[in-house]
């Protein structure tokens, strides 16, 4: 029976995007290797976006002055 990955962590996410950057910025990786690992940055991308968007979210919500549950928008500019 195939067992799922535990979902990384945003830190961990983050690193290996980055080394995913350098690997696709030097250059010296076969195609299908490279398209497979923007591919993977693509998701991580994705991953870190939407930890960050949701950490905003809470932050938003705990930091209103009120002490009122704040409605979070999103802001503009913004490509999740």
């Amino acid at each position: 029976m195939a067992t799922k990955k535990a979902e990384p962590t945003f830190e961990e996410a983050l690193n290996q995007l980055e080394l995913i950057v350098r690997e696709l910025e030097q250059g010296d990786i076969p195609l299908e290797q490279a398209l497979g690992s923007f591919k993977e940055g693509i998701g991580l991308s994705q991953f870190c976006q939407k930890k960050l968007a949701d950490a905003e979210e809470m932050l938003t919500k705990i930091m209103n002055e009120e002490g009122q549950e704040v409605v979070f928008q999103e802001s503009e500019g913004v490509n999740v």
